[in-house]
């Protein structure tokens, strides 16, 4: 009943958008194995003429790309000048704005790049979605540009709390309390009580450290924001790409 099921699942449409080609010891499989590999063959062999038409592609997803990029590395040099622990975030910023040379625009690329790659991420998702390319066979890369819109949406909002000023503090705290409504997970939200959920356990303690947006919030959205959603951004994005290359590039005007 199992390789049943199994061999159901390889002949469905989610299997086939997941995985191109079965890995047999074949003379063809031998050469897809390495034509389809995307270190060995990064750009595709040809590219569609729609590929390169900016009415069509908007060259949302380059520049989300590329904005990502500008995060990282003006990110990496905030870094150098801020300490995230409460009595020092808010006066390492005034020390950022006022006496690093260029830290003003260090920190206004990093922030404007930052609402830029939000803005470009929805366009790109809203290209995709006029253009059916989430249509089969890219079910599974439109799931992972899901992922990646959600990523990018948590990295800003980790990054809101860093300068540590008043409206950081009060952005985050109506943020945070939105989550302690959500459903089993935080204390205030439907069938918490079910499963013991508290205050001082739920997924907004989680976030915090606490009850209260404090020293602890600042080094948890700290960590979260240059540590662990960046790197799960570039993993995503890899396979991202990879799925792009592996479904023929960009899909075309008349694909369905």
């Amino acid at each position: 009943m199992f390789s049943n099921l199994m061999e159901k699942f390889r002949k469905s449409d989610v299997y086939k958008s997941i995985f191109r080609h079965d890995y047999k010891d074949t003379q063809r499989n031998r050469a897809l194995q390495i034509l389809d590999n995307v270190w060995l063959h990064l750009h595709p062999v040809r590219l569609p003429r729609h590929g390169v038409n900016l009415r069509y592609t908007w060259g949302m997803g380059g520049i989300t790309f590329f904005l990502f990029i500008v995060l990282t590395v003006t990110g990496v040099i905030l870094m150098f000048y801020y300490r995230p622990a409460g009595e020092y975030a808010y006066d390492d910023m005034k020390y950022l704005m006022n006496d690093v040379p260029f830290g003003p625009l260090m920190r206004n690329m990093h922030r404007w790049a930052a609402h830029g790659m939000v803005i470009t991420v929805m366009l790109h998702m809203f290209r995709v979605f006029l253009t059916g390319s989430y249509k089969p066979p890219r079910q599974f890369n439109w799931v992972i540009g899901v992922v990646l819109l959600l990523l990018t949406f948590l990295l800003s909002f980790t990054g809101y709390l860093l300068p540590w000023d008043q409206l950081a503090l009060w952005a985050v705290t109506v943020g945070t309390n939105m989550a302690a409504a959500t459903p089993l997970l935080g204390h205030e939200g439907p069938f918490s009580e079910m499963i013991g959920v508290r205050m001082d356990n739920d997924v907004r303690f989680l976030l915090l450290g606490g009850t209260q947006v404090g020293p602890a919030a600042l080094i948890r959205f700290y960590v979260l924001h240059c540590i662990f959603l960046p790197i799960a951004i570039a993993i995503f994005m890899a396979v991202h790409f990879w799925r792009v290359r592996k479904d023929g590039g960009i899909s075309g005007p008349n694909q369905s």
